[in-house]
């Protein structure tokens, strides 16, 4: 069984024993801190227009940037993702999903993950959608929104 230490705060098992080592994946991720869930993302720009129209790789790049966009609100990057949950509308669509992952995560630092092919998203022309989950330290960092900028309902 191969355990990665990282960052003081996450710990990664690649493969546990008895389990056949994952490919892109690390099949156990846990930590310590602060747990932050983000909504799965699609390709939707700033005004809300789908970027990459029937391109999965343009679609899957727009994605992980909406997804580095919303951890950073949180004070938190790629390297806090504990659990990745891929959405395509077809499994076609996942060397795309893995290239953008993999522009944005090291090879080392890979979260657990899952991917599921489902029958539609949101919006017809929508191939992909994608969540995550991280665990931060425990001390939020100065950058962090304060109070005036989290909506609690």
């Amino acid at each position: 069984m191969t355990i990665t230490p990282e960052h003081g705060h996450l710990t990664r098992v690649h493969a546990p024993e008895g389990v056949s080592p994952g490919t892109g994946y690390s099949h156990v991720v846990w930590g310590t801190g602060r747990f932050v869930a983000v909504s799965g993302q699609c390709a939707f720009d700033e005004k809300g227009e789908v970027v990459g129209e029937g391109d999965a790789a343009a679609q899957a790049r727009q994605v992980f940037e909406n997804l580095r966009r919303c951890l950073a609100a949180a004070g938190a990057t790629f390297d806090d993702v504990v659990k990745l949950t891929y959405f395509v509308t077809d499994v076609a669509h996942l060397p795309a999903v893995r290239a953008a992952r993999d522009a944005v995560i090291p090879a080392d630092r890979l979260p657990a993950s899952s991917a599921v092919q489902v029958a539609a998203l949101v919006r017809p022309e929508l191939l992909l959608e994608v969540e995550a989950f991280a665990v931060v330290p425990a001390q939020p960092p100065a950058t962090a929104p304060g109070p005036a900028l989290i909506h609690r309902p």
